[in-house]
Order: structure tokens, then sequence, then C-alpha cells
């Protein structure tokens, strides 16, 4: 049975997830680490930070995390699940994790980038209430980024 935990972005199990991720990304969009956001998972600790993983049988099988990027507003980072454990709902489980999260941090709102070839990431989005807003901080001019916000209630 998956299970959620909270877990430090210096885990050294979250950092290869994360890499997983970054890899996965790069070769989707035929990217190179020129053009990839610099990411840092030390930047998903402190306060308004969380990082959440689902584990099955001691290995991880999804994460992702929130990062304060102003007052009153989260960024959903590092959302992914290894490809053998698609389909399962583990993407949902982490994301309505982070949303619970982010409602008791106090945060008004989430964002969040996804790329235009990631038509479940979309899905997933769109379908837990998350609407498309022009690009921000990073991800301004850059045309296969979408980026999305949802309003939380306090």
């Amino acid at each position: 049975m998956p299970t959620l935990l909270n877990l430090s972005p210096t885990d050294r199990r979250v950092i290869d997830l994360m890499n997983a991720q970054q890899r996965e990304l790069r070769a989707l969009y035929q990217d190179t680490d020129e053009r990839t956001e610099p990411f840092d998972p030390a930047i998903l600790s402190g306060e308004g930070s969380a990082l959440l993983a689902v584990e099955e049988d001691g290995r991880l099988l999804a994460c992702g995390a929130l990062k304060r990027i102003e007052p009153d507003t989260a960024e959903v980072k590092r959302m992914y699940t290894i490809p053998e454990a698609r389909g399962r709902g583990l993407g949902r489980q982490i994301l309505n994790g982070l949303i619970e999260r982010g409602q008791f941090m106090g945060f008004r709102r989430l964002v969040l980038e996804t790329g235009d070839l990631q038509a479940e990431a979309v899905h997933l989005y769109e379908s837990a209430g998350f609407r498309r807003i022009p690009n921000y901080g990073y991800y301004v001019g850059i045309e296969n980024s979408l980026c999305y916000e949802l309003p939380l209630e306090g």
C-alpha cells in the first residue's frame, strides 16, 4: 500500500527521483543543461517549503514539493512519478497532499509550471482546479512552458 511521507530534500532517494525527472524532461524536450531551469534541492527546505513522496515496499515511487516564492504564494516543484508506477493515482495523491500543506501553511495560492508536451501533467493540474496564467519568473518568454495557479481557501 503506497504511503505518503514528508521527507527532506537531502534524502538521497528524493534526489534520485528529481534527477530522473530532469533526465526524462531533457529527453522529451531535447533540452540541454544550459536551457533547463537551474535547480538546487536545498531550495526545498526551510520555512514555506514541503516535500512529499510516496513510498511502497521501501521504494519511492513519486515526489513533489512546495517552495515559497512570495509571502502568500508557493510554487509546486518537482512533481514526478517513476514510469512503472504511472496510472495509479500517485501524482494525484502527492498533489492533494501539497494543496493541503499549502492551505495549512497559510498560502493564498499555489502556482506551477509544466511543459506543453506533458499532457498527463496538464490534465492532472487542470482536473485539480489549476487554471492557466501568464508565464511568471524564470518561465517568461519560454514558449513551451505552461503556467498555472490555484487560489487556496483559508
